[in-house]
C-alpha cells in the first residue's frame, strides 16, 4: 500500500516514514546541474509515456465493452493490444515509482537507527538494486529476443512488442539506480555497505557446495535471511524478493536465472491485472470530481447527530467508498478530508479517528473490486464474479461488529441536535450523492449482468465519474479539479507499477518454492492436520496474521494463495469462504501496531501521531478478531449468496 497522493501532490508526512529507500544516500542537486536537469528530463519523459499508456489501455478496454455489449461487434484485437501495453505499462509504472520512491516496502526498523546507520542500509539497498537491475537486463534482452518469433493471435504482431518492455523498464530503473549512486552523501559510509554486500555475497557463494547437502533448509537462508532481511532492511519488498530468487536460482539450483524475468513478466502480464491500474484510476477520481465529498457530506447530515454519529459515517463512507476505487489508500485519502475536520471540530479524540480508521481498512478489504480479491483470483482461479459476490456480507458483519464497539463506547454522549438546515438541503446533497451511490451497484451489476469483464468494468466506473464531473460542475457548481487530472492520471499508473512489480517478483518467489517442493510439503503437512477443516483455518488465520504483519496483502497473497487454496479445496472448505478468511485475517496484520505497515499508513494519511491510537485502537482489533472467527465459522456469510454454488 505505497501512500500515493490521489490529488497528484508529492506529500511527505508521516507516511513517509515508511519510504526508508534512499534515506541519507542521495543530496539534494541544484537545479543547474545537467546531471539533475538530465535525470529530471528522463523522468518527465517515462511519467509522459507511463500516463499515454494508461489512457491508452482504459480506452481500448472501454472500446472493447461498447463494441461488444452497445454494437454487437466484438473487437477482436482489443484484448491483445490492451495485454501488449499493459505490461509496457506496469513496468513503466515501476521505473516511475523507483523514481519516486513509491515502491512497497517497511521502513519502521530502519527509521529507529542512527543517521550513520541509515545511510549504510541506504547504500546496501542501493546496491541490492543495482545488482538486481545489472543481473536481469541481459537475460531480459534475451527473453525479448525469444519472444520476437511468436506471434499474437489477432494482431499478427511479434512478441517482441510486449516483451521489450521488460529491458526497457530495468534499464531504465538501472539508468536511475546509476543517478543515484553518483549522488552518494557519503562514500566512507557506501564503501562500508558495499563491504558489508561482498561479505555476504561471498559466504553464499563459497557455501553454495553445501547447500545441496542440507534440502529445504536452504530455503530459510535464501528466501527468510537474504530476503526477510533485505525487507527489514527497507529494501523494497518486490527487489528483495527478486533479489533472493535471483539468488537461489544461481546458487542452489540448475535453473537458468532468465527464469526470473520470464516468471516476473507472467506475474505482471495476468490479464485479469487489467483491473488493477483502471480501479485505481476510478479512485483517485473520485476525489477530483467531488463524489467520495458528496457521499460523505450526504451521510453525515443524516446520521451525523446521533451518538457518535460521525464514527458510523466513518464506517459506512469506508464500506461504500471501497466499492467503487478497490484500493484502500485511495479509499483512506477520499474520506479523510470529507469527514475528519468536522470530527475534530466535535472535539473527537485523534487516537480514535486514526484507530477506527485502521480497522475499516481491514473490514472493507473483501468489498469488490477489492485490488486483493482480483489478485486472488488471477493466482488462484477462482471466479471474481464470485469472489465479488461473496465479500460483501462479511465486510458488513466486520462492520455492525464495529459499530457495536462505537455504540458502546458513545452510549453516554449527549444527543446533538441536528443542525439547522434550510429547506431542500437534504434534497440537494441527496441529489449530489445518487451518483456516488450508485455506482457501486453499477459496478457490481454490469459484472453479473455480462456487460463487462471484471476486468472491463472499471472502465464503466471511469467514463460514469467523468460524466459525473462534467455534469457537476457545469450544473451543481461543484469545484472539480480538473487540473489535477493528468497528475492524477500519472499517479495512478505509478502505484500500479508498484503494485504489479511486487506481484510479479512474487510471482518469481512463488515458482522458486515450488520447484523446491515446498508446495508440496506444506500440503502433506496440512492435510495431515488433526481436526480436520476447523484446525486448517486456525492455522490460516494465524499464518496470514503473520504473513500481514510483515508483507503488504498483495504479496501477501500472491506468495501463499497458491500453496494454501488447492489444499483448501481437498479438506472440503469452499474456496471463496477461505478467501474471505485469509483476506481479513492478512489485514489485521496489516493494520495491527506496532509492526503493521498499513496502521502506520493509515497515521499519515490522517495526520496524527501512531502513538495516540494505539490504545483505542485494542477494543476495535478485538472486534474485528471475533468478527473474522465467525466468518470463519459461518461459511453461509460467503457463499449464501453465490448464484452457482461449487
Amino acid at each position: 500500500m505505497p501512500g500515493v497522493p490521489p490529488t497528484g501532490e508529492t506529500k511527505t508526512n508521516e507516511g513517509s516514514k515508511l519510504a526508508m529507500h534512499g534515506v541519507g544516500l542521495a543530496v539534494p542537486a541544484t537545479r543547474d546541474a545537467p546531471m539533475e536537469r538530465m535525470e529530471s528530463a528522463l523522468l518527465r519523459i517515462a511519467e509522459y509515456a507511463t500516463g499515454v499508456t494508461l489512457v491508452a489501455v482504459t480506452c481500448v478496454l472501454f472500446c472493447g465493452v461498447v463494441a461488444r455489449y452497445g454494437a454487437g461487434a466484438p473487437l477482436t484485437w482489443s484484448d491483445d493490444l490492451a495485454s501488449i501495453l499493459f505490461l509496457w505499462l506496469g513496468m513503466l509504472g515501476a521505473v516511475v515509482a523507483y523514481c519516486r520512491l513509491q515502491h512497497m516496502r517497511m521502513g519502521t526498523m530502519v527509521a529507529g537507527l542512527s543517521p550513520r546507520a541509515q545511510e549504510i542500509v541506504a547504500g546496501l539497498s542501493l546496491i541490492a538494486e543495482l545488482f538486481l537491475f545489472g543481473a536481469l537486463l541481459l537475460p531480459s534482452i534475451h527473453h525479448a529476443a525469444d519472444e520476437a518469433t511468436i506471434l499474437s493471435g489477432s494482431l499478427g504482431q511479434s512478441g517482441l512488442w510486449r516483451s521489450l518492455a521488460m529491458p526497457v523498464g530495468l534499464g531504465l530503473m538501472l539508468i536511475f539506480a546509476l543517478f543515484r549512486l553518483l549522488k552518494v552523501k557519503s562514500f566512507r559510509y557506501f564503501g562500508i555497505a558495499l563491504a558489508i554486500a561482498l561479505a555476504i555475497g561471498g559466504a553464499l557463494v563459497l557455501s553454495a557446495p553445501l547447500l545441496g547437502a542440507i534440502g529445504n533448509l536452504r530455503l530459510l537462508i535464501f528466501f527468510l535471511l537474504l530476503g526477510g532481511g533485505a525487507i527489514l532492511l527497507g529494501v523494497p519488498i518486490a527487489f528483495a524478493f527478486c533479489v533472493s530468487t535471483l539468488s537461489y536460482l544461481a546458487l542452489a539450483t540448475h535453473a537458468p536465472i532468465g527464469m526470473v524475468v520470464s516468471r516476473v513478466e507472467a506475474g505482471m502480464s495476468h490479464f485479469i491485472l487489467l483491473a488493477v491500474p483502471t480501479f485505481v484510476f476510478l479512485g483517485v477520481l473520485m476525489e477530483i470530481t467531488g463524489m467520495a465529498k458528496a457521499l460523505v457530506g450526504f451521510l453525515a447530515m443524516l446520521v451525523g447527530h446521533l451518538r457518535g454519529g460521525l464514527h458510523y459515517v466513518l464506517i459506512a463512507a469506508m464500506y461504500l467508498v471501497s466499492g467503487i476505487s478497490g484500493a484502500k489508500t485511495a479509499d483512506m485519502a477520499a474520506v479523510v478530508p470529507a469527514l475528519f475536520p468536522e470530527m475534530k471540530k466535535r472535539g473527537e479524540d485523534e487516537g480514535e479517528l486514526v484507530a477506527l480508521l485502521s480497522v475499516t481498512g481491514i473490514q472493507t478489504e473483501t468489498i469488490p473490486p477489492s485490488l486483493v480479491l482480483i489478485t486472488v483470483g488471477s493466482v488462484t482461479g477462482v471466479s471474481i464474479a464470485a469472489l465479488f459476490a461473496g465479500g460483501m456480507l462479511p465486510a458488513l458483519v466486520l462492520g455492525l461488529m464495529l459499530a457495536a464497539v462505537v455504540f458502546w463506547r458513545h452510549r453516554r454522549d449527549p444527543v446533538r441536535r441536528p443542525a439547522a438546515r434550510a429547506r431542500g438541503d437534504l434534497v440537494r446533497a441527496l441529489a449530489i450523492a445518487s451518483p456516488a451511490l450508485a455506482l457501486p451497484f453499477l459496478i457490481r451489476s454490469a459484472v453479473v449482468e455480462g456487460v463487462a469483464t471484471a476486468t472491463e468494468v472499471s472502465t464503466i466506473g471511469i467514463a460514469y465519474a467523468l460524466l459525473y464531473g462534467a455534469f457537476a460542475a457545469t450544473f451543481l457548481k461543484v469545484d472539480v479539479k480538473w487540473r489535477l487530472l493528468w497528475s492524477a492520471v500519472v499517479d495512478s499508473a505509478s502505484l500500479s507499477g508498484a503494485i504489479l512489480f511486487v506481484i510479479g517478483a512474487t510471482t518469481a518467489m512463488a515458482w522458486g518454492l515450488t520447484q523446491s517442493g515446498f508446495s508440496s510439503q506444506l500440503a502433506r503437512a496440512m492435510t495431515d492436520l488433526p481436526g480436520g477443516a476447523v484446525t486448517f483455518l486456525l492455522i490460516s488465520i494465524l499464518l496470514f496474521f503473520v504473513l500481514g504483519t510483515v508483507l503488504e496483502g498483495i504479496p501477501a497473497m500472491v506468495l501463499f494463495a497458491p500453496l494454501m487454496f488447492p489444499i483448501a479445496r481437498q479438506i472440503g472448505i469452499h474456496p471463496v469462504h477461505y478467501a474471505m478468511v485469509t483476506i481479513f485475517s492478512m489485514g489485521i496484520g496489516l493494520f495491527c501496531p506496532p509492526f503493521g505497515i498499513g496502521y502506520y499508513i493509515a497515521c499519515g494519511i490522517a495526520r496524527i501521531d501512531p502513538a495516540k491510537g494505539l490504545k483505542p485502537i485494542l477494543s476495535y482489533l478485538v472486534a474485528i478478531v471475533l468478527g473474522t472467527v465467525l466468518v470463519a465459522l459461518v461459511p453461509w456469510f460467503s457463499i449464501g449468496f453465490l448464484p452457482t454454488p461449487r
